[in-house]
């Protein structure tokens, strides 16, 4: 059970991913750039795939420079939880990584980077769904080196 929860986490950040408002945590310096995070629409709803066990994720992440300072992307990162709190897994993207991947890691000033995504997992039991959240960060770096973060919290339902 422990596999099948991290699997169904982890879809929820597979893109380098992510609170349908701004990130609830956030941090900068005054006059530097800054970063928030949002994933549309959270919780993400898992749609069934008839016939199958099988399930799609359709979700969108939303990077935002807020600062007035363009930025670059340094690493994203999750942290995933099952029932009750119980951290199942981590899972890291660097900006390598997630160029690779064919995204963007360079967001403009004022600007934003959106990240579709639409995976398809197998969920051998549905009452999973009511346990799993994952919790994003992403830490970004503008021109002058100032370095800014920012998480949220993800949920899947059905």
């Amino acid at each position: 059970m422990k596999r099948s929860v991290f699997l169904l986490s982890l879809l929820l950040v597979i893109a380098a991913c992510s609170s349908s408002g701004p990130s609830p945590s956030a941090s900068s310096t005054p006059g530097a750039g800054a970063v928030s995070i949002e994933i549309i629409p959270n919780p993400i709803v898992a749609h069934a795939v008839t016939g199958t066990n099988q399930y799609e994720f359709p979700f969108e992440v939303v990077v935002r420079e807020t600062g007035g300072h363009p930025i670059s992307v340094t690493r994203v990162s999750a942290d995933l939880f099952a029932l009750g709190g119980l951290k199942v897994g981590s899972e890291s993207w660097d900006a390598d990584r997630i160029r690779s991947m064919g995204y963007g890691v360079d967001v403009p000033a004022r600007g934003e980077l959106r990240y579709r995504f639409n995976p398809r997992r197998e969920v051998p039991d549905e009452r999973l769904f009511g346990g799993v959240r994952a919790e994003l960060r992403v830490d970004a770096r503008d021109a002058s080196g100032a370095t800014t973060s920012a998480s949220t919290v993800v949920t899947v339902t059905r």
